[in-house]
């Protein structure tokens, strides 16, 4: 199955997010909204998953804006 926007549908890309994500709806100091936002451009159709990882990896490795720990392990910005 490919992941690439020209091959899925929004559905199909929310569908992606969130099973990959396990329970988004569940809560856990607000972490689990904060990384559904991290990937609202893939679900848009306007980046790849590939690009978002690489842009959070980028500034993690960099220091820029490092972002703060939401108490689950995810690093909110």
């Amino acid at each position: 199955m490919s992941y690439l926007i020209k091959d899925t549908t929004r559905e199909e890309r929310e569908r992606i997010v969130e099973e990959s994500l396990g329970n988004i709806s569940g809560t856990c100091d607000g972490c689990a909204s904060g990384l559904v936002e991290m990937y609202q451009d893939y679900i848009d159709g306007k980046k790849e998953l590939k690009e978002i990882n690489m842009e959070f990896r980028a500034r993690y490795v960099s220091g820029q804006e490092v972002p703060e720990s939401g108490g689950c392990g995810y690093r909110r910005f």
